[in-house]
């Protein structure tokens, strides 16, 4: 077996934590949790559970890309010889048998550089939201162009790409994903149990943090790489301008124009909701439920990428 590190990270995570932790027992003395100034005991709980712990320093913005490459700096100084390394969210327990099984995977591909298994929710009936997160997590099998947090990665690839962006507020595994196949390395999705997840996401409130970050991660991934031939992100933050304000704005100008016109371009969102129900592979309702979240979600996809803009001007003012 080739040597393996493990890169946790979390906040406040509590018993999702420690069930994380408990589900890499086999592995330990491997593992690095890294902090983001939990103030539940999360750190004193990783210490106890026998893992290594950093705290974040957060008089620097924190970033999930930071947290990630410091853990990585730490298992590299802890194991230099240490050739996958296998990044965790604090909200995930590791499947049995997934850790052997991707790395097999990658000791038979060595063309690929990251490898990443199913991911479910754990409780994806406790609401609404959960339902959603199981939905996103259902990836294509096979070559992809990008991994999710959760992946085993191969050191190598990962030292030549220089890791994760650390400024990158969201999005930062597939702008990594995107530097590796550029380099000519694959990312692959293979179908093994890899992770439960909770997300313990039960109020409308989280959901719209969430996917205003999702816009904000578009946009930056745009002003990045759109201009390159892979077009990252572009079509995702056309869309978010599209549905999440040119709409609108027509919406509102024809309604003091011609009010019936103005009404009759607000269709236009019922329509997308009953297309992308059709489009669904989900059971009708489910379907729908879907379609009506992805289609208001443009207006905090705009709102990101709008946020994204503001912050953009004002680094450079």
């Amino acid at each position: 077996m080739l040597n393996i590190g493990i890169v946790i990270i979390g906040k406040n995570e509590g018993e999702r934590l420690t069930r994380c932790i408990e589900s890499l027992a086999e592995y330990l003395s491997q593992v690095v949790y890294v902090d983001s100034a939990s103030t539940d005991g999360s750190l004193l709980a990783a210490k106890a559970l026998g893992v290594h712990v950093i705290a974040l320093d957060m008089t620097i913005p924190f970033t999930a890309a930071r947290a990630r490459n410091e853990g990585f700096a730490k298992i590299i100084e802890l194991f230099p010889k240490v050739e996958l390394v296998q990044f965790v969210d604090g909200d995930c327990e590791v499947l049995n048998g997934w850790l052997v099984a991707a790395i097999d995977f990658l000791k038979a591909n060595q063309e690929i550089a990251v490898v990443s298994g199913v991911l479910s929710e754990r409780f994806p009936n406790k609401s609404i939201y959960n339902a959603l997160c199981d939905i996103e997590w259902k990836m294509p099998i096979g070559e992809v162009k990008a991994c999710g947090g959760n992946a085993l990665m191969r050191v190598s690839a990962f030292k030549v790409a220089n890791g994760f962006l650390a400024n990158l507020t969201a999005g930062e595994e597939p702008e990594l994903c995107l530097r590796l196949r550029r380099q000519g390395w694959k990312i692959w999705h293979i179908n093994v149990p890899m992770m439960l997840h909770d997300a313990n996401m039960t109020r409308f409130a989280e959901w719209w943090t969430r996917t205003t970050r999702a816009g904000y991660a578009f946009a930056e991934g745009a002003y990045l790489h759109g201009s390159s031939p892979d077009q990252h992100w572009v079509a995702e933050s056309k869309r978010a301008w599209l549905w999440g304000f040119f709409i609108p704005l027509l919406i509102l100008l024809f309604s003091f124009i011609k009010p019936v016109l103005g009404l009759l371009i607000l269709i236009v969102y019922p329509v997308q909701m009953l297309r992308l129900t059709l489009k669904g592979k989900q059971p009708f309702k489910i379907a729908c439920t879907q379609a009506f979240f992805l289609t208001i979600g443009k207006f905090a996809e705009f709102k990101g990428q709008v946020k994204f803009l503001w912050h953009l001007r004002h680094r450079k003012s």
